[in-house]
C-alpha cells in the first residue's frame, strides 16, 4: 500500500516553523510556577547549539544517543538536535529498572546518554557504563560531563537546514517488555510523516491548538499525539511541574486535546465522586437547567474546560467509566495503535462505540486471522525490531503486521478487542479465559483499584485487586459486601466457566518499580500471576472476598 502524498520529515517541519512563525511561542515550561517560554525561534537555536556539540564528538552518522528524562522543553529540544546532527534518538523510561535501562542502553550501543529529571537518580547510575558520555538537562541531580546550560554558552548554533532521506532511521524505541526483554523498534521518517498526515486529516489540529505533555515521552503515544504531530501542526506543547499542580497546570493551560489512559481516566473520575458523590450527580444530572452548568463546572474542575477532544488508549477502558465521561459531555474517542505501527491503527470518530476502538484509518489495511489474531498493513509500519531479524519475521508477514491481539469487526467495519492471544489461558475444566476483555467486563467497582484476572489451571478464574481511595476509607466487612455484591450482579453476566468466585484484594500498589507492571503501566500478568500464586492456591475451593496481610488470609465465615 503506497500513498501519492508528498512527506516532509520532522527536521523539515522544524525549519518551516522556524521560517514562516519565528516569534509564536511554542513550548512552555513551568518552574516554580513561572512560566518559561519558548518561541519555534528560541526552540530551534537552542537545538542547533545542541546539533553542534553532538557534531563535534564525532560520532558516525546514525549512532545512538539515549534520553533519560521526565517529560519537559529540553527532552524535545535535544530530540530534535539529535535529528539535525543525524543521529537516532533512544528514548528510555523514566520509571524503568536499571536491568531494563541497562539492557537497552548495551542493546542499542547507545554512544551518549542525556539525562534529566527523574525520581530515582540511582537506577540510572547503577545502569548507565562509567565510559558513556552524558549530557545534564532539565531537573538532572547526578554530576555529568557537560550540562544544557553550557552547551547553549559554548556553542555556535548550527546554521544549514540538513534534509535527511525519508528512509532513513531516526529512533529506536523499545516497548515495555511485558514478556522478556524490550524489542527496539525502528521507525523511519517516512512512517512519522505518514502516520501524522494522515491523522491531521482526520483531527484538524493547527497552530491555534494546545497540546499538554505528562505522560512520558518515552512511550510511543505520548511522543507521537504531542511531539511529533505538534511540528507537523504547529499546536504548542505544555507541561506539568508536578503531580500536585497537575489540575492547577492544566487550568492554566486549557488544553484543547488531551490523551490519558484508563487507569488516569478512572482516578479522575474517583477524584470527582469524592466530591460529588454519584447518586447527587446523577439527580443534578436529570435537571434541564442544571445538567450543563454541572458538565461545565466538572470539565473545569478538571482543568479540561476547552478540551475539543478527549482521547484514551494503551488499554480498555471500562465501560461503566466510558459512559460516565459520555453523560458528563466527555466521550472518551477511542484509539487503537502500538509502537510498532506507529500507533497508526482504528480511532473512533463521532459518538464513542461501546467496546469498539473503531474503524481503521485512512490508508491503514486491516483484516482478522483465521485466528482471530488483528493484522495491519500501511506506511507507518516499523522497518522491524533492531537487531532481531527472527523476531522481526515472526510479526511482519506477507506484508502484514501480526500484533498478537485477537479481535473482531462488526457490520459497520468497527474494531472490537478481545484479548491477546498469549495472555489466553485454560482453566483445569479446560475452558479458556481471556482475561483482559474479562476485566473490561468487571467495569468499574467503586471499591476496587488495580484489577488483574489470573486462574491458569485452577478451576475458575481469580480476581487480583487492589483497593481504589474510597475503598481504602471502609473497613473490611464493608468492603467484603460491597465487592460481593458487585460480583454477584457481574457473575449473573457471565458463562459459568466465567464466573469468579474468589477475590483476593492485595496490599500493595503495582508499579514498574516493583515490576508488576511495564514502564507504560501495562500488568505484567505473569509476573503477579507468579507473585500471588500461593496466597491464590491457599484459598482452595472457598468462595468470596479475601484480604492479602502478612500472616494469612482472612475472609467471612
Amino acid at each position: 500500500m503506497k500513498s501519492e502524498k508528498r512527506y516532509t520529515s520532522l527536521p523539515e517541519r522544524l525549519y518551516h516553523w522556524e521560517s514562516t512563525a519565528p516569534d509564536r511561542v511554542w513550548l512552555s515550561q513551568p518552574r516554580n510556577r513561572q512560566w518559561q517560554q519558548w518561541t519555534w525561534r528560541q526552540a530551534g537555536q537552542e537545538a542547533r547549539r545542541v546539533a553542534t556539540y553532538l557534531q563535534q564528538q564525532n560520532l558516525a552518522p546514525g549512532s545512538r544517543v539515549a534520553i533519560y528524562a521526565k517529560n519537559c522543553a529540553e527532552w524535545i529540544i535535544c530530540d530534535l538536535a539529535i535529528m539535525l546532527s543525524g543521529l537516532v534518538s533512544v528514548p528510555l523510561y523514566p520509571g524503568q529498572s536499571a536491568n531494563s535501562m541497562r539492557y537497552v542502553m548495551e542493546h542499542s550501543e547507545s554512544q551518549l546518554l542525556i539525562i534529566g529529571g527523574a525520581d530515582d537518580f540511582g537506577a540510572i547510575q547503577e545502569a548507565k557504563s562509567e565510559s558513556l558520555p552524558t549530557i545534564a538537562i532539565d531537573r538532572c541531580e547526578i554530576d555529568c560531563d557537560i550540562s544544557y546550560a553550557e552547551i547553549q554558552a559554548a556553542c555556535e548554533p548550527m546554521t544549514d537546514n540538513p534534509i535527511p532521506d525519508l528512509d532513513t532511521m531516526f529512533t529506536i524505541m523499545y516497548t515495555s517488555g511485558t514478556t522478556g526483554n524490550p524489542k527496539g523498534v525502528m521507525h523511519l521518517y517516512r512512517n512519522a510523516a505518514f502516520s501524522i498526515v494522515n491523522m491531521l486529516e482526520r483531527t484538524s489540529y493547527d497552530e491555534n491548538d494546545r497540546f499538554v505533555s505528562y505522560l512520558p515521552l518515552s512511550h510511543a503515544a505520548e511522543r507521537i499525539v504531542v511531539e511529533v504531530q505538534s511540528l507537523y501542526c504547529g499546536a504548542t506543547i505544555s507541561f506539568i511541574e508536578s503531580l500536585d499542580t497537575f489540575v492547577e497546570d492544566l487550568r492554566e493551560i486549557r488544553p484543547t486535546l488531551f490523551f490519558s489512559v484508563p487507569r488516569l481516566w478512572k482516578k479522575f473520575k474517583e477524584g470527582v465522586e469524592s466530591k460529588l458523590p454519584p447518586k447527587k450527580l446523577n439527580l443534578m444530572l436529570k435537571i434541564p437547567f442544571l445538567s450543563s452548568i454541572i458538565k461545565q463546572k466538572v470539565r473545569d474542575q478538571l482543568g479540561l474546560g476547552s478540551v475539543g477532544m478527549f482521547i484514551t488508549g494503551s488499554a480498555p477502558v471500562p465501560l461503566d467509566v466510558q459512559q460516565w465521561y459520555l453523560k458528563l459531555g466527555m466521550p472518551l474517542q477511542d484509539g487503537y495503535g502500538m509502537t510498532e505501527n506507529f500507533i497508526y491503527g482504528c480511532m473512533c470518530e463521532g459518538d464513542p462505540i461501546p467496546g469498539s476502538v473503531g474503524k481503521p484509518m485512512d490508508n491503514c489495511e486491516l483484516k482478522i486471522s483465521d485466528e482471530g489474531e488483528v493484522l495491519f498493513k500501511s506506511e507507518a509500519m516499523m522497518k522491524g525490531y533492531y537487531l532481531e531479524p527472527e523476531k522481526t519475521a515472526e510479526v511482519l508477514r506477507n506484508g502484514y503486521y501480526h500484533t498478537g491481539d485477537t479481535g473482531y469487526l462488526d457490520d459497520d467495519g468497527n474494531l472490537y478487542l478481545t484479548g491477546r492471544l498469549s495472555e489466553t489461558f485454560k482453566t483445569s475444566k479446560g475452558k479458556f479465559i481471556r482475561p483482559a476483555v474479562l476485566e473490561n467486563q468487571l467495569g468499574d467497582i467503586a471499591e476496587l483499584g488495580q484489577m488483574c484476572i489470573v486462574g491458569h489451571g485452577m478451576d475458575q478464574p481469580v480476581l487480583l485487586a487492589g483497593l481504589s481511595e474510597a475503598g481504602q476509607n471502609l473497613s473490611e466487612p464493608q468492603i467484603r459486601t460491597a465487592v460481593e455484591a458487585a460480583m454477584h450482579a457481574v457473575n449473573q453476566q457471565l458463562p459459568a466457566h466465567e464466573q469468579i468466585h474468589q477475590v483476593l484484594v492485595v496490599k500493595d500498589e503495582w508499579t514498574p518499580d516493583n515490576e508488576m507492571l511495564t514502564p507504560t503501566l501495562k500488568l505484567k500478568r505473569n509476573v503477579i500471576g507468579q507473585h500471588y500464586k500461593g496466597q491464590v492456591e491457599a484459598l482452595g475451593d472457598a468462595r468470596g472476598v479475601f484480604f492479602e496481610s502478612s500472616a494469612s488470609l482472612s475472609s467471612a465465615a
